[in-house]
């Protein structure tokens, strides 16, 4: 199975022009609004008419859907499933080349970003944080925030557009943190932790999860 060669880099660049779509910024415009508060009821300008007298036969009307298609209907309302839970390989699959992990991808389909952003946070805790410019990994297998995000799609979760979105949706946090760049430089900081990072895909998980993303 073939893996995109996909850079650091790269996806930082792709993430950065989805970010300043015109669509993209209509998806994340005003996310964070509330619905108005309801107000008064108007006031009644006649006497409500009286309601009707059900007759017996009515019960017939609720019967005009067949059953199955009202059991499609309600299974349909009913949110997704939860991928299933699958363990990073250890600290030796780290290191290995993605190649070795191919195998992971297959019958895997797609996850929604903020669940993509969730297996990139682990992939972060578990293997480490670096903050080399522009490398998926360093010696010790440990990734950059760009890397955790192209790692957890070569482990197999989610698809090369899950990828660029769940980039848009770091941008979209590190604008709301005052952060004018991309994510790399943002990684590469003077001062920047492992624990900065963490809370990093944190935060535009949760963003994107309260967006329905």
């Amino acid at each position: 199975m073939a893996i995109p060669v996909l850079t650091p880099d790269q996806l930082d660049a792709q993430a950065f022009q989805l970010h300043d779509t015109q669509a993209w910024q209509s998806i994340v415009s005003g996310w964070e609004l509330t619905a108005p508060e309801p107000g008064p009821p108007p006031a009644p300008t006649s006497a409500p008419a009286p309601a009707p007298v059900r007759q017996p036969s009515d019960w017939r009307s609720l019967l005009s859907v067949p059953v199955d298609r009202l059991i499609d209907d309600a299974l349909r309302t009913l949110p997704a499933a939860p991928p299933p839970e699958r363990p990073l390989p250890g600290r030796l699959g780290a290191v290995l080349p993605d190649r070795v992990h191919a195998w992971r991808r297959v019958g895997q389909g797609d996850l929604r970003p903020s669940v993509h952003l969730g297996y990139a946070r682990q992939i972060l805790a578990e293997w480490g944080w670096q903050n080399t410019p522009y490398r998926l990994r360093n010696a010790r297998g440990a990734r950059c925030v760009c890397g955790a995000l192209l790692t957890a799609h070569r482990l197999g979760y989610g698809s090369p557009t899950t990828v660029n979105r769940a980039g848009a949706w770091l941008i979209t946090e590190l604008r709301s943190q005052g952060w004018p760049g991309l994510i790399g430089p943002w990684n590469r900081a003077p001062g920047r932790t492992a624990a900065d990072a963490l809370a990093l895909v944190h935060a535009a998980a949760r963003r994107a999860a309260a967006a329905g993303h």
